[in-house]
């Protein structure tokens, strides 16, 4: 069996590590801030950047849409009776291919799928 004995030692003492103390300095938050009370890290000026580049994107990117939609004529097509979205694209845009034509109606009237009714009004894009 072992025992540890427990005696205080004499003239023995175990250093304690040191810390920084906390200094209060003069002026307190108002000293801390610069005069413009907002400082932007070059973080947040990057995010500023990017914000401002796809916000004019965005303004020049509609506006060319626009643009580029008021040039092009359209005109609209009634679908017949047992007539298909493939036969209206064959009909009405001889310089596309059938697949480009449907594709191109499809967009123009914001389709999904090429299933058309009689008598729906398709709006055919020139180009």
């Amino acid at each position: 069996m072992s025992a540890i004995a427990w005696e205080p030692t004499e003239g023995y003492a175990v250093p304690l590590p040191s810390r920084p103390r906390l200094v209060v300095l003069p002026g307190g938050a108002a000293a801390a801030s610069p005069a413009g009370g907002l400082r932007i890290t070059a973080r947040g000026r990057f995010v500023l950047l990017a914000l401002a580049v796809f916000v004019l994107a965005a303004v020049l990117g509609v506006g060319g849409v626009g643009g580029a939609g008021a040039a092009s004529a359209e005109h609209t097509v009634t679908v017949g009776s047992g007539q298909t979205l493939s036969e209206v694209a064959a009909t009405e845009l001889p310089g596309m291919s059938v697949s480009q034509g449907v594709l191109a109606i499809q967009l123009a009237n914001g389709l999904n799928t090429a299933q058309v009714s009689a008598g729906q009004q398709l709006v055919i894009p020139r180009g």
